[in-house]
């Protein structure tokens, strides 16, 4: 029996080692798998935020597609505008000191009148220079070229339909 507790004993003490070794190793495992799943974690927020980023960045666009598309043809109305009241002020201020007044009624005298007139053309002038911020000359031509394409795909499009 002594022979029988002993092995008994050596057995027990080596499943236990065994044992500690198993739960060694699980706990190795289970430290790997939540430091793999912490990563994972933070790849996936990191995609998520991109993704994000990426349909914030198209609504963006398709937004300034749709400005761009109804703007554009006011490019040339608007630069036909500044063109017309750069030429109204000039003219304006040329002939200032002879345009006749009479029959207008004044508050105070006709200097501070006319020193008035000038401060609003003046913030007039600034005011359609941040509205209409220097147009440069490639998008006028950019602008021409389209509308001879339109032209041209309209004539075109007359010619196929004979």
């Amino acid at each position: 029996i002594s022979i029988s507790v002993a092995i008994n004993t050596f057995w027990m003490s080596q499943a236990e080692e065994n044992l500690s070794a198993l739960e060694k190793k699980a706990e190795d495992n289970l430290l790997k798998l939540c430091e793999e799943k912490k990563r994972q974690q933070e790849k996936l927020l990191k995609l998520k935020r991109e993704i994000l980023l990426q349909e914030r960045e198209q609504k963006l666009n398709e937004a300034l597609d749709k400005q761009i598309e109804v703007l554009s043809p006011l490019v040339p109305a608007c630069e036909k505008f500044k063109e017309q009241y750069k030429s109204f002020a000039v003219s304006l201020d040329a002939t200032r000191h002879e345009l006749p007044i009479k029959n207008i009624h004044i508050e105070g005298d006709m200097q501070t009148y006319l020193d008035e007139l000038q401060k609003q053309l003046t913030i007039t002038q600034e005011l359609l220079t941040e509205v209409m911020p220097g147009f440069s000359g490639e998008s006028a031509k950019a602008c021409s070229e389209l509308k001879e394409l339109k032209e041209v795909s309209q004539k075109l499009d007359k010619e196929l339909e004979r």
